[in-house]
This record gives structure tokens, C-alpha cells and sequence, in this order.
């Protein structure tokens, strides 16, 4: 914030970059806390423009897809998201011939909340102030 000369004040405007800070924030300490497991982080688009926010891989060659979200009212439609993704996996594993994708061992909302819950549709939601090594 201070970089771009921002105060506090101007995200009571601007959701949008809020968000969009709220996100390198999130990747930031994924980045770290993953880095004793060896864990690396990408992104994912498939070609039906399908994206999930980070892609964390482990050592083990377990990985989860996770979206951030900030407001509470976007969780749904996060998990909505990376449950569409799992399906498009499954669904190409079962046409192609070659060496199937593997699914993700976790799908994940983090959030700016206060409480982690797991959803019906076993998509893990935890606030960011849990992450940590």
C-alpha cells in the first residue's frame, strides 16, 4: 500500500484491489510457510478459461487448488470454482488414453474470516491468519 501511496481509507472504495492485494499477501505466505516441505507454487487456466488463484505442489507430489477469498460472501462461489476444476479433471482422465492428471489432494478457500470449517462439498475454508509453518 505504501507503494503505491495508498492509505486505508481508499479501499473503503476500491474492493477490487483490495482483493487483489489481500491475494500476494496469501501467496506470499504460502510461499514461505511451503518452503520446509519443498512446496512451490503456480497457477492454474485450462483452455476452457477456467483459473484458480495458486496451484500449491508438495514434495510428495500432493498438491491443492485454492482460491482467496476476502468477504465471506464470495466463499461459495470459490468453492463452486475449484469444484468445477476437479471435475474437468475427472472428466479428462476418463477419455484420455495417456497418464491422467492427478486431482488435488485439497481444495482450499482461504479468507480474511475468523473461522476454518470444512464445506459439505469438502472444500477446506481457512482464514489466512492460520496459515503458518
Amino acid at each position: 500500500m505504501a507503494a503505491l501511496g495508498l492509505t486505508p481509507e481508499y479501499f473503503n472504495a476500491d474492493f477490487k484491489t483490495l482483493g487483489f492485494l489481500f491475494e500476494c499477501l496469501c501467496i506470499r505466505d504460502l510461499r514461505i510457510y511451503s518452503q520446509k516441505r519443498q512446496g512451490r507454487i503456480s497457477y492454474y487456466r485450462d483452455r476452457y478459461g477456467l483459473e484458480a488463484d495458486c496451484v500449491l505442489h508438495l514434495e510428495n507430489g500432493q498438491c491443492a487448488l485454492i482460491e482467496f477469498k476476502l468477504g465471506g460472501k464470495e466463499i461459495d462461489a470459490g468453492a463452486k470454482h475449484l469444484c468445477k476444476i476437479e471435475e474437468l479433471i475427472k472428466e479428462k482422465n476418463e477419455k484420455e488414453t495417456q497418464t491422467p492428471l492427478r486431482l488435488p489432494s485439497l481444495k482450499i478457500v482461504i479468507t480474511a474470516g475468523q473461522y476454518g470449517y470444512k464445506r459439505e462439498d469438502g472444500v477446506l475454508v481457512i482464514p489466512i491468519g492460520c496459515l503458518r509453518d
